[in-house]
């Protein structure tokens, strides 16, 4: 199952979105190298851009809401910081146990799910409340 972009799940905010539309590529990249068969190399090094992106996507939201004093930013960055244990947990067991479809389904299905919530849910908050700051 791949993953679409669609103008449901944009904040608003420029940056976050691309950013946002680059990490649903990426898990789209990584669902195609599974399905296509790719060797392994191949698809570590996509979950490994994939992993990458997804820390730095989360620095800039964080800084984001550092620089606009975002009541709930402790919150977020918990929800940010678990994740990435999440991430970091799948991606180990992806390598112990290999590249297998169901495997990689796996991957991609609790990397996707937590994103579309994460966006629809804790990133709407935020940038709604960037938008009201930057109104002012």
């Amino acid at each position: 199952m791949a993953y679409q972009w669609d103008s449901s799940l944009e904040t608003g905010h420029d940056k976050i979105d691309n950013q946002h539309k680059q990490l649903i590529a990426s898990l789209n990249s990584l669902i195609d190298a599974s399905h296509q068969g790719k060797d392994k190399d191949e698809i570590f090094k996509t979950l490994d851009f994939l992993t990458g992106y997804t820390v730095m996507h989360f620095s800039t939201e964080e800084k984001l809401q550092v620089d606009c004093d975002y009541p709930d930013y402790l919150i977020h960055k918990r929800y940010h910081d678990e994740f990435k244990v999440t991430v970091g947990d799948l991606s180990k067991r992806l390598v112990e146990e290999g590249p297998t479809k169901e495997m990689v389904g796996l991957v991609t299905t609790t990397i996707g799910n937590w994103l579309l919530n994460h966006i629809k849910g804790d990133d709407f908050r935020m940038a709604a409340f960037v938008k009201s700051m930057n109104a002012n």
